[in-house]
């Protein structure tokens, strides 16, 4: 699957970032994604790969910070969520690589943009959960639900829907390392089906595990060293850059 030195070294530094992605720097997820379509000629290709990478980065965080999640924020999005992926199964047959990855770049630069709206464009309520009607948490969790499965790339729509939740740094990791363990596992039969997670890419999995756990580990120790402000501008940054990578 991965021959040239480039596509290692491509590889790693993906694994790596799906690692932090999970323990500290949100939003660099999306861009492992980036670099790991750029590693295999197939974005499908890339999904099948990326997931169990995911799963060990989700595993290894919800060990960290399970204690510091907000279920209530959850409840809201998981039946929305879970009905998203059962669309994307039916629909990645029927689509094209290059077509899913300009629909979900374009739909995560467009909510990198409203969340910066959202965060100096102008002041929220005190409880910012309230200004979300759960027909906007409902719309959010479908297409999350979709595009993960499609493209692995639902991080920065989470990103964005707990800034706009206003949670503070520890809770908002916590909270998404318990959303995407659950999402992570309910994809992987879906993508087994479709035959994008096989023995091969297993092989591959347990060759960049070292990598995630490194990275994962890394992502720690950076979210104790940085302030919330900082955190929330990191992810919404880094939401925006995933997104105009899938794009172009």
């Amino acid at each position: 699957m991965i021959t040239e030195p480039l596509q290692w070294i491509l590889a790693v530094l993906g694994a790596v970032m799906v690692g932090m992605s999970k323990t500290g720097v949100a939003g660099l997820g999306a861009l492992a994604v980036a670099l790991f379509v750029h590693v295999f000629p197939s974005s499908k290709q890339a999904s099948g790969l990326v997931l169990p990478l995911f799963v060990l980065g989700d595993c290894v965080a919800v060990m960290f910070y399970r204690a510091h999640a907000q279920w209530r924020f959850l409840w809201r999005l998981m039946p929305w969520t879970a009905a998203g992926v059962v669309a994307g199964y039916f629909a990645l047959g029927r689509i094209s690589d290059g077509t899913a990855r300009t629909l979900i770049g374009v739909i995560i630069v467009s909510l990198s943009l409203l969340g910066l709206w959202r965060r100096y464009g102008r002041a929220d309520p005190p409880d910012g959960a309230a200004a979300w009607h759960w027909l906007s948490a409902a719309a959010l969790g479908v297409v999350a639900g979709f595009i993960t499965l499609v493209a692995n790339a639902a991080g920065p729509l989470m990103a964005i829907y707990l800034i706009a939740m206003r949670l503070p740094k520890m809770q908002f990791v916590g909270t998404a390392a318990v959303f995407f363990m659950a999402l992570n596992l309910f994809k992987v039969p879906f993508m087994a089906g479709l035959g994008l997670i096989n023995v091969q890419s297993l092989e591959l999995n347990l060759m960049l595990a070292p990598a995630v756990l490194t990275g994962a580990l890394a992502g720690r120790w950076l979210l104790v060293r940085t302030n919330q402000q900082l955190f929330e501008k990191l992810v919404l940054a880094l939401s925006a850059i995933a997104g105009i990578l899938l794009v172009f």
